[in-house]
C-alpha cells in the first residue's frame, strides 16, 4: 500500500534480544519448513516502525512475530498489537519477551485460516509483518480478500517479490496487478541479509 514517507520522530530504542540465547534456552532451532529468520538489528527494526506510519491510537496486525523483536516496538508505538503466530513452540518465548508489553496479544494460529474479523475488532487496523517467502503471495491475497480491510500494509519480504509487485504494466503478475488494484506498493528499504538469524533465504 501507499505510504506517506515523512517520517515520524524517532522510536526509541529497546534492550536488544539475544536469539541465540534465547533459541538455545528453550531448546528450539528455526524451523526451515517454515521460512523462520529473526531481525533483531535495532536500527532495522525503527527504520520498519518508522515508515509505518504508526500513530498512538492504530491497532496492529502482525504477522509471524517469530521472538517477539519487532513486536515489541509496535507495542511502544500502537495503542494495541495481535501478533498471530503458527508455531506453537515459540509461544513460551514470545510470553516471556512480551510480559511488560500488556497491549500486545499473541494468538496462536495459521493466518491464512483466520477471519481477519475474527482478530480485530477495530474499523480500521494497519498490518506490520516480517513474513516468509513461501507464503508471501497467499497472506497478501488473504489481507486484501478480508474484511475490514487494512490501512496499510507493510511487509518485509524478498527483494525480488518487492520488485515483481511493484512492477509497471507490461511486466505485471497477477499478483502484482491484485495489490495494484488496492493500493500503491512501493518499496521503502533494503535490509541485509547479514541482519536476520540465521541468514534469509
Amino acid at each position: 500500500m501507499g505510504l506517506d514517507h515523512s517520517l515520524k520522530p524517532e522510536t526509541p530504542s529497546l534492550p536488544p534480544i539475544n536469539v541465540s540465547r534465547l533459541l538455545r534456552d528453550y531448546g528450539i532451532r528455526p524451523d526451515k519448513s517454515l521460512g523462520q529468520n529473526f531481525l533483531q538489528d535495532d536500527a532495522a527494526l525503527r527504520k520498519i516502525i518508522s515508515v509505518s506510519q504508526i500513530a498512538p491510537s492504530d491497532t496492529i496486525l502482525e504477522i509471524g512475530p517469530g521472538l517477539g523483536s519487532l513486536t515489541r516496538y509496535l507495542a511502544i508505538t500502537a495503542k494495541d498489537v495481535i501478533a498471530v503466530e503458527l508455531d506453537d513452540s515459540l509461544l513460551p518465548i514470545l510470553s516471556s519477551v512480551l510480559m511488560e508489553f500488556k497491549n500486545a496479544r499473541v494468538i496462536q494460529g495459521d493466518i491464512l485460516k483466520i477471519p481477519v474479523a475474527d482478530l480485530i475488532k477495530s474499523n480500521t487496523y494497519r498490518v506490520v509483518a516480517n513474513i516468509p517467502y513461501y507464503i508471501t503471495s497467499a497472506i497478501i491475497r488473504h489481507l486484501l480478500e478480508s474484511q475490514p480491510k487494512p490501512k496499510s500494509i507493510v511487509l518485509t519480504i524478498q527483494k525480488e517479490v518487492a520488485q515483481r509487485i511493484c512492477a509497471k504494466p507490461g511486466d505485471m503478475s497477477l499478483l502484482a496487478l491484485s495489490v495494484q488494484v488496492f493500493g500503491q506498493p512501493d518499496i521503502v528499504a533494503e535490509i541485509p541479509l547479514r541482519l536476520f538469524s540465521p541468514h534469509r533465504m
